[in-house]
């Protein structure tokens, strides 16, 4: 088989058969999980010929082919032994889930995932109005201020109710009941009731738990907590619910578990959260807020320098997910929130690096790709940058860490602090701005900031060794065999296989697409649920799921199209083929229907690559990001 050293090598270097729990594969990638991800030599399994590059995510190593990963998949399942598309491994098999700290990665993500852009665009709309307060264009007792921070604030002070829904439906449960759970807590009479009269008596007294109470539950003291703009109580509670609800719902017969099953344990959680849970969480929530604020206190520069350094290795490793909900928590908990403003320097410094490389680089593609990476990073939206230009040419990103390290030490020294949850980039600096106005923090932000860019700059154009290392971005995985040779492709036309918006490929949210590795095109973000052929030619490639398929074209032209992103994990559901591997197809025939509505119900995002991964045999053009129909002109292959 053609693939089988290059199985052997994977295998070996992925810590030998004895370490692979399971191997399974996508479209692009083959997914192991491994028992010791640290026995995984990644270094050489990235300089490999035939591998695009390694990926940690969610308890995965992915190690990235290209579109001919189903040959290679086949003499790895060979060469190893292993249990096609299935786990080898009985821990794996009863649905072990990773190490401690993936798990809370991953349960944190799946919980403030899904609200973190309105809760970003709640926040910046605080601080802007902050700011249009500040420099005179609002009186804060104006009807307009008074409208724009409610948009802005609503969302935090009813922060429990959306963390109701997505905490229930991470663990398992009905998203409804979280809410109803956090309405409750939230409910205003509840929450007046301790200005309106003298408590009943107070419990541990003298100690930092004191706690008057003023009502009780068949005679059970309650002590009611503010719970607007809580994180933790919500969560923890959402969390016991869903154990209730599952122990009903085996229990109470099925003709009236539909009304049964949500009011026993409405009936359960909630007096249990007001009188238990809700404290303890409340208690802890603060004690965290207070540990984080007295470490930052005992030194704010090397605390950012630490930060600001190391944020950009936290995202690659997901590791940036255990600070957010401190941050998050701080904002509820003090009112403010130092950690996320000591990684306000990173974005600039990154955008700044490849605006260095940018100029100084001789690769059409470099060029090409800094630009709206440039943009992105000054908007702080990093991975275009990071994955697609920055790490693979290592020295920028070196120089991006050391001078986010510097900038995170001012911010520190300046002192800066959030007030609110707002963006990031650009959209973060109103977020600094106190109630009294802007002062020296403020200002001493935009100082961090600037010397982090000139920094990161200097030390890229310099020393980036940018023309050495620019084959680092333009190797591509080797190609598959196919009756095509270079000198039999023509030029061709692709016309768009879906109706929606084109978007820019280095701008999604997948690392190994966006930096061009699995080929050049764009993407598109779909308005209907139907995938039609944008070339004639044959099916090479149908990956089970059918959420991805590969073309060959008549012309020479190899198409790879990935509906959505991680949309394998689906497991095919949402997704019906009308075709099958090695059919003829004709342009405008429809290939694949997707239930757009249940793919964003289970959390994941529609964004749809269209690549060229032969792209080395053309020069490319693309249109503009644009709504478009299926079958407009998409992109125009002109064979070299």
């Amino acid at each position: 088989m053609k693939y089988n050293q290059l199985a052997k090598d994977i295998i070996a270097n992925v810590g030998g058969r004895e370490n692979v729990k399971s191997v399974v594969h996508c479209i692009t990638r083959l997914r192991f999980k491994l028992k010791d991800e640290s026995k995984a030599n990644t270094e050489v399994l990235k300089n490999m010929d035939d591998v695009v590059t390694v990926m940690k995510s969610g308890g995965q190593y992915q190690v990235v082919i290209g579109n001919h990963v189903p040959d290679v998949y086949k003499a790895v399942v060979e060469e190893g032994g292993f249990q096609s598309e299935k786990s080898v491994d009985p821990e794996d098999a009863d649905g072990e889930k990773g190490s401690v700290l993936n798990r809370f990665i991953d349960m944190i993500s799946g919980i403030f995932t899904p609200i973190l852009g309105v809760l970003a665009a709640s926040g910046m709309i605080k601080g802007f109005n902050a700011l249009f307060v500040a420099i005179g264009w609002l009186d804060n007792t104006g009807g307009t201020y008074q409208i724009l921070n409610a948009i802005g604030d609503g969302l935090f002070y009813f922060l429990p109710i959306l963390l109701g829904y997505t905490a229930m439906k991470k663990f398992g449960g009905t998203p409804f009941l979280g809410m109803v759970i956090a309405m409750a807590l939230v409910y205003p009479a509840l929450e007046g009731i301790p200005s309106a009269g003298d408590p009943l008596y107070t419990l541990f007294a003298g100690t930092v738990f004191e706690s008057p109470v003023y009502i009780e539950f068949f005679g059970i003291p309650v002590i009611l907590m503010t719970y607007s703009m809580s994180v933790i109580p919500i969560i923890v509670s959402a969390f016991f619910a869903v154990k209730i609800e599952k122990f009903f719902a085996k229990v109470i017969p099925s003709v009236v578990k539909m009304f049964l099953v949500p009011m026993f344990t409405l009936l359960i959680i909630i007096p249990l959260t007001f009188i238990i849970i809700g404290p303890i969480a409340t208690w802890a929530s603060q004690l965290l807020g207070q540990a984080t604020v007295a470490a930052y206190s005992l030194s704010p520069v090397i605390a950012g320098f630490f930060l600001g350094g190391f944020w950009l290795v936290f995202v690659m490793f997901g590791l940036h997910w255990g600070l957010v909900p401190i941050a998050i928590n701080n904002f509820t908990s003090q009112g403010y929130d130092p950690v996320l403003a000591l990684i306000f320097a990173h974005s600039f410094a990154l955008a700044a690096a490849i605006a260095a490389v940018w100029i100084r680089t001789k690769n059409p593609k470099m060029k090409t790709l800094s630009p709206p990476a440039i943009i992105s990073g000054i908007f702080g939206v990093t991975e275009p940058g990071m994955y697609g230009i920055a790490l693979p040419l290592k020295r920028p990103f070196i120089f991006v860490i050391i001078s986010s390290a510097i900038g995170g030490a001012l911010l520190g020294l300046f002192g800066t602090t959030g007030y609110v949850m707002g963006g990031l980039g650009v959209f973060q600096l109103p977020s600094f701005i106190p109630s009294e106005g802007i002062d020296i923090t403020v200002i001493g932000a935009i100082i961090a900031a600037l010397v982090a860019s000139i920094l990161a700059f200097v030390l890229t154009f310099f020393f980036g060794d940018i023309n050495k290392n620019d084959t680092a971005i333009t190797e591509t995985p080797a190609e598959p065999d196919t009756d095509k040779t270079k000198n039999d492709v023509k030029n061709e036309v692709i016309v768009s296989p879906l109706k929606g918006k084109v978007k820019n490929l280095a701008d999604i949210n997948d690392t190994a697409f966006a930096s061009g590795a699995l080929g050049q095109g764009v993407a598109i973000e779909p308005s209907e649920g139907k995938l039609f052929a944008p070339v004639s030619g044959t099916v090479t490639a149908l990956f089970p799921t059918h959420h991805a398929i590969g073309i060959t074209s008549d012309e020479g032209a190899e198409v790879l199209i990935h509906i959505g992103m991680d949309t394998v994990q689906l497991d095919g559901k949402h997704f019906k083929a009308h075709i099958a591997q090695g059919d003829r197809v004709e342009r405008n025939q429809i290939l694949i229907e997707f239930d757009m509505n249940g793919i964003k119900k289970d959390g994941f995002d529609l964004t749809t690559p269209v690549v060229i991964t032969n792209h080395s045999q053309f020069e490319i053009t693309t249109i503009n990001e644009q709504e478009i129909k299926s079958q407009d002109l998409l992109i125009e292959l002109k064979a070299k």
